[in-house]
């Protein structure tokens, strides 16, 4: 064991010892924002095609890879991390037309496969369509789907590489064969089926296409394509010249008689709604035309339809609303709003299914359509709930239960007998009693409790000095909720600790959750972070040199702006896919739409909070940073790599410390969605190998087996 741990130490010092970063080009280009000058000296790394940058892409990624290679245990963690994986998942079926649909992923494919049972849930499961058949290398994958009202065809939307951008086709479903139907430079959309055909949204193609990923997207539109026709035919159902920031969406209701319009815009929290009724006129008329607040259509009850809404009540409520009388003041509440947010609503066999969010887990209660109450749905676990899907005809509907230590299990919920049944357990080669999941309330900053889930193995030693894992998010609504993960197992096997602190910015509870965590209150989210680092250290969990953070996107933000304001509580930082640039954020493709979050540099007020955060801008020099490791993609068009290039660049050219800074940038992968099996478990498996190298741990299991 001695000289197992003294050769770590000694390959330790060579890798530190032999590490030389690229050296970076600076410009002198700066910008001048209400009289005060900032420097960008890596602006140019913003032209994410040019050769400078993908040169110094090669030249980073040859120094990362270089050291990851060094770490003797980096093979055995991935080989363990790969048998964990290792297991079928599936989805809840779901039916269309007469017949029954599935995903499932065996184990390890790259992409989850869509699954045909015809005509009932005992028959033969065959294979519907595969999407690791769309690429050689698993990185395309299904983004969207839709089948029409009668399920004869079937449109699926495709992303490539990770990408934002969409392409739709349509499959003849009896067949099984693609129709001549192709849809381009579609992006966030839907695919709803109307008649003949089907409405989506898109922007104008690109002027210059090789800038696709990075370009600042602009008026978007609504398209109405017939089946069978070529996208040229396809008819302009609704666009604003003046007002090129704004987004649209098209929904229908189950009875295909309203359609509705979403409109939503830079700078507000909600979004305007519109509706158009096929018994009456052909042309949308307004419930709303206020961006204040959120409000969308369940579904129609007769000629009234079925509300949810946050106006004056930022936990949600559901109303009916007669659309020839909008105005609120003839709403009449169906179900008015409870101490607890409203998460996620569905009708199926004329029963309202509601979904409320506890301490950040879910109960699930059904109602008549008159908002009676029947019963609460008993669950196995505090968790997570999904599903609830159906027609109104339906008997019976899925829904899958999720949680830290309990993988995705399928219930059957028949309404006759308001009952659930087992439908289907995953498998998993792990025992759940060997683990504890706890939630405790510590206080942030300003005395705010907030909740923090702590996982690990039982009986570990509250002594300070476990490896811990601390994620966060805390942004745009966004609840993180217990969810099962095979990639963290190999965390809690080895002793390690794992923490989510639900800090504010998100919805776990409500509105005034995530007001609390915006624009200029933005510091409560990493207050309330840094005092969950500060809680586990405390408690014994962990201490400094022990833990490490993690989040992605507006979560790469926060690890980011933590850092630099507390770099002495951690010892490892895992920023991924994050918004880095908060001065520049809003100039690339779709980041304008998180000024409502964020702010935007272009106000002088909101300018001068922006800049004391920003994770580049207040990078300082003679500071001993943790050892960081930023992951990003090629292929991001949400939140462009130029933010972890400039950030990676800020940090190796003004930090001398003795821990490694440097990026990992995949390729053919964008912002994470549809990212293939074989390339998360490289990226989790290198992640990993990183931090406990860095923490002078080593998993001596791995290395034995």
């Amino acid at each position: 064991m001695k000289r197992v741990l003294m050769l770590l130490v000694v390959i330790s010092a060579t890798l530190l010892s032999q590490l030389q970063y690229p050296k970076t080009t600076k410009s002198d280009h700066s910008d001048t924002y209400f009289g005060i000058e900032i420097a960008d000296p890596y602006r140019w790394m913003e032209q994410d095609t040019a050769v400078a940058v993908k040169e110094w892409v090669g030249e980073q990624n040859k120094v990362t890879f270089g050291y990851l290679d060094q770490i003797p245990f980096r093979e055995k963690v991935k080989d363990r991390l790969t048998k964990l994986m290792n297991y079928p998942k599936y989805g809840a079926p779901f039916r269309a037309g007469k017949n029954w649909y599935f995903y499932k992923n065996d184990g390890l494919q790259n992409q989850s496969v869509l699954y045909i049972q015809h005509g009932s849930l005992e028959a033969k499961p065959e294979v519907f369509l595969d999407p690791n058949k769309l690429s050689t290398d698993g990185t395309t994958s299904l983004s969207g789907t839709a089948f029409d009202k009668g399920g004869k065809y079937f449109a699926y939307s495709i992303s490539k590489a990770g990408s934002d951008w969409r392409e739709i086709y349509v499959m003849d479903v009896k067949s099984k064969k693609l129709m001549s139907d192709k849809i381009e430079w579609a992006k966030f959309t839907g695919i709803t089926w109307y008649g003949n055909g089907f409405y989506y949204s898109r922007y104008p193609t690109p002027v210059d296409t090789g800038s696709k990923l990075s370009t600042s997207n602009a008026y978007h539109k609504v398209y109405y394509h017939v089946l069978g026709t070529h996208q040229s035919k396809d008819a302009l159902i609704y666009e604003d010249k003046e007002h090129p920031q704004r987004l649209f969406g098209i929904g229908v209701t189950e009875d295909a008689r309203f359609l509705s319009l979403y409109v939503s815009q830079r700078g507000s929290n909600g979004n305007a709604l519109y509706y158009r009724d096929r018994k009456k006129k052909m042309e949308f008329f307004p419930i709303t035309t206020s961006f204040d607040d959120d409000i969308s259509i369940i579904d129609n009850i007769g000629d009234k339809l079925l509300l949810t809404t946050n106006r004056n009540a930022p936990n949600k409520k559901i109303v009916l609303c007669d659309p020839t009388r909008p105005e609120e003041t003839n709403w009449k509440i169906i179900l008015p709003e409870k101490p607890e947010p409203l998460t996620s609503v569905t009708i199926v066999g004329n029963k309202i299914f509601a979904v409320y969010m506890k301490d950040v887990s879910h109960r699930v209660y059904v109602y008549d359509l008159n908002g009676k109450f029947e019963n609460e749905i008993s669950l196995e676990t505090l968790g997570n709930v999904s599903g609830f899907g159906g027609e109104r005809k339906d008997q019976f509907t899925f829904y899958t239960l999720t949680s830290f230590t309990y993988p995705a299990t399928i219930y059957k919920y028949d309404l006759k007998s308001k009952t659930s049944s087992l439908f289907r357990k995953t498998e998993v080669d792990f025992d759940p009693n060997d683990y504890e999941t706890k939630q405790v309330f510590y206080p942030s900053k300003d005395g705010t409790k907030i909740p923090i889930f702590i996982i690990h193995k039982k009986g570990i030693p509250l002594n300070g000095n476990n490896p811990a894992l601390l994620y966060g998010y805390g942004g745009f609504n966004v609840s993180i909720n217990p969810s099962f993960s095979p990639s963290r197992l190999l965390w809690l096997e080895q002793g390690g600790v794992y923490a989510v602190a639900n800090i504010r910015g998100g919805s776990e509870y409500g509105e005034k959750w995530h007001e609390a965590g915006m624009r200029l209150n933005k510091q409560n989210v990493f207050d309330d972070f840094i005092a969950a680092a500060e809680y586990l250290i405390s408690a014994k969990y962990t201490n400094a040199s022990k833990l490490a953070i993690q989040g992605g996107s507006n979560g790469g933000l926060l690890v980011g702006a933590v850092t630099n304001q507390r770099p002495d509580l951690f010892k490892v930082a895992l920023p991924a896919v994050g918004v880095m640039d908060m001065l520049r954020f809003h100039k690339f493709t779709i980041g304008w739409a998180w000024v409502n979050d964020y702010g935007s540099s272009d106000d002088s007020v909101q300018f001068n909070y922006l800049k004391k955060y920003s994770p580049i801008h207040n990078i300082r020099e003679g500071v001993n940073y943790p050892a960081t490791l930023v992951t990003t993609a090629d292929h991001d068009d949400r939140v462009v790599p130029a933010h972890s290039f400039k950030y990676i660049s800020t940090l190796q050219e003004k930090y001398k410390g003795p821990n490694p800074v440097m990026i990992r940038i995949e390729t053919s992968a964008g912002h994470g969605a549809g990212k293939p099996t074989a390339k998360i478990i490289e990226e989790t498996s290198d992640i990993y190998s990183f931090t406990w190298w860095n923490m002078g741990i080593t998993p001596m299991y791995l290395l034995k087996e």
